[in-house]
């Protein structure tokens, strides 16, 4: 991982020359990548595979990480929710901490690069503690298609210093924003642990080292615990599935450092769910291992992904590149990659005997299981991998400087 030449059998020698080409209009020149965490989340996880590569392509990237304290990150998950439409009371003190943490950060974080990416609200405001030599990106992971109006005229003051604002999809413009607006779809790493081939023997074998059983039909959402990830909604269309099919669900979710509120939606979780867990019926999982994620989601007969609010929905293409059904909420990203009825399912978020019946349905036909998994990884494979979101930023790159 990390050198072009081993994606060439994924991605064919034209992809590979594309993107030494592009490269070579951009020598010599440095982008710096700047977010909220190292660990946890798709951010950290696009940025490990992508800067390794931007780097083997000759173009020098580096990456900062923003320092803040609990205050500032219980402050910027608020934040998030709300530009996801979730409420709000926006104080001066919450400015303040907002304000004064990126301040500090960059008293001692030196831009002196050609382009610069800051990724998602936390390291929003670095913009204005610096003078401007360089066109500077914000990359916007979020679904802000109904942002809260009031911060959103807020971070608005930041967002016009910037040069480009990248969004996920074509509905996240927003018409009030007097800057470049462009759309680069999010992407995963096909030879990173998460997604590597592995065999059966290998999945088995880590499965039951977490005490994961075979047994019967898994079903699998992987995804923070997180309220947008609606997990108790996932409980309850598995209640409904397991009515009509003897199955097992299995919820996996790592703890991000920058979302604190993780923890207090696994132990909801928990409470509600207490007898399927006592009776076997439901596996929780807090543990952070790549290994573990790429062999549940092989092991899965159906991956469900029930969010009700989805930037992109990287967990989704995880799943689909590892030739499994999804059956997933229709909002966000998700409608990008799943064609409903060819490569997978897509379905109101809040209908959960919808999502119950095509679950059922999958896992009583293994054909169309197997016919939605070809389908789906071939998906992945034509649109949402990393050489793929490497060639768009290169091309971004040359736009700005060359």
């Amino acid at each position: 991982m990390g050198n072009l030449e081993e994606y060439l059998d994924l991605v064919g020698a034209d992809t590979i020359t594309a993107i030494i080409r592009q490269a070579s209009s951009i020598y010599g020149k440095h982008m710096l990548h700047l977010n909220s965490t190292y660990l946890g989340g798709g951010v950290a996880e696009m940025l490990s595979s992508l800067l390794p590569l931007t780097n083997d392509a000759s173009v020098d990237a580096g990456w900062r990480v923003l320092h803040g304290n609990s205050d500032f990150f219980a402050i910027t998950k608020q934040f998030h929710n709300s530009l996801q439409g979730g409420r709000l009371r926006l104080t001066r003190a919450k400015k303040e901490i907002y304000l004064e943490t990126n301040r500090k950060f960059s008293i001692f974080t030196h831009i002196d690069h050609d382009m610069v990416v800051v990724h998602d609200p936390q390291p929003l405001p670095m913009i204005r503690y610096y003078r401007k030599s360089q066109p500077w990106i914000w990359r916007c992971h979020i679904d802000i298609t109904d942002p809260n109006r009031e911060l959103w005229e807020f971070l608005k003051t930041f967002i016009i210093r910037y040069d480009v604002v990248i969004i996920s999809s074509e509905d996240y413009r927003k018409p009030d924003l007097p800057v470049e607006q462009r759309v680069i779809h999010p992407a995963i790493d096909p030879l990173a642990p998460k997604n590597r081939p592995m065999g059966d023997q290998e999945a088995h074998h880590i499965l039951d080292k977490f005490g994961i059983p075979t047994d019967r039909p898994i079903l699998a959402q992987v995804s923070r615990f997180d309220r947008w990830k609606d997990p108790l909604g996932v409980l309850d269309v598995y209640r409904k599935v397991r009515r009509k099919v003897d199955c097992r669900l299995v919820l996996c979710g790592s703890m991000a450092s920058d979302d604190p509120e993780g923890y207090s939606v696994y132990d909801e979780v928990r409470e509600k769910s207490s007898d399927l867990l006592e009776k076997g019926d439901l596996i929780l999982i807090t543990y952070q291992s790549n290994r573990l994620v790429n062999a549940i989601q092989r092991a899965a007969t159906v991956v469900i992904q029930k969010s009700v609010r989805e930037g992109f929905g990287l967990t989704v293409t995880e799943a689909m590149w590892k030739s499994r059904p999804v059956v997933a909420s229709a909002i966000g990203g998700i409608p990008l990659q799943i064609e409903d009825g060819t490569n997978g399912f897509t379905l109101p978020p809040r209908d959960a005997d919808a999502f119950a019946d095509r679950i059922v349905e999958l896992v009583r036909n293994p054909a169309l299981c197997e016919t939605m998994g070809t389908r789906a990884r071939e998906t992945v494979r034509q649109r949402f991998l990393v050489t793929r979101l490497l060639k768009d930023y290169l091309e971004l790159f040359a736009d700005l400087t060359g």
